[in-house]
């Protein structure tokens, strides 16, 4: 099964209320319009894209390691995804399904890094719920996120479902502000320039890992 049907599949149990979710039907109508009004934003269209030179980051993983974009350039080519965070059930999907494929990604010399504006700790909960084998870095206040232009800004009606669902991103986040990155997923040559770019204002689709695969084997001149 593709990673999108498996997020089509937990999309359709969510929107059911099948259990464990037992969620109101009346909070689909909100997302779904916060979607479609992120989608008519364009925001996804000006941010980082493949031809364009990647924002350099050095960000701390789960357990407070510094990681440089630079570093693991300096290794291989590097990829990266951006991750809303573990209490978002499509990322987790796209973090397992990144995870199935890490070695391969590593067999073709790269390394690959996700990044969260929540906090160390509950980055640590996302590694050791998804037993992932690549660090999830924080990225405070989504700085980075907002370098690959990526970081937005919540309507005041979704926010207002956030809370009402206890869905407390400034207590998650350690940020006030009410923003969360576009998922997103990067191939950047070790030059730094972006090779393969997917931003999606959809957090219900992500491109499956395979699609990549091509962009790396090139690189790796196989």
């Amino acid at each position: 099964m593709s990673l999108q049907e498996k997020l089509d599949a937990f999309k359709a149990d969510f929107k059911a209320g099948k259990p464990p979710y037992n969620a109101p039907r009346e909070i689909h109508p909100i997302m779904e319009r916060a979607t479609a009004e992120l989608i008519a934003s364009g925001q996804a269209a000006r941010a980082i894209k493949a031809g364009d030179r990647a924002p350099q980051f050095r960000l701390k993983d789960q357990d407070g390691n510094e990681v440089s974009s630079a570093d693991l350039l300096a290794k291989g080519p590097l990829v990266v995804t951006f991750y809303r965070g573990v209490w978002c059930p499509y990322c987790n999907l796209e973090l397992q399904a990144m995870n199935e494929a890490l070695p391969q990604i590593q067999a073709l010399g790269a390394n690959l890094v996700a990044i969260s504006p929540q906090t160390a700790v509950n980055s640590r909960k996302s590694v050791r719920t998804n037993k992932l084998g690549f660090p999830v870095l924080n990225d405070a206040r989504g700085e980075t996120g907002a370098a690959f232009g990526l970081r937005f800004n919540l309507p005041d009606y979704l926010v207002d479902l956030y809370k009402m669902l206890r869905n407390d991103l400034p207590a998650f986040n350690d940020d006030p502000s009410w923003t969360l990155p576009m998922p997103a997923r990067y191939v950047i040559g070790q030059d730094g320039m972006v090779l393969y770019s997917e931003v999606n204002p959809d957090y219900t689709h992500r491109p499956d890992p395979s699609e990549m695969f091509p962009v790396l084997e090139k690189v790796a001149n196989i």
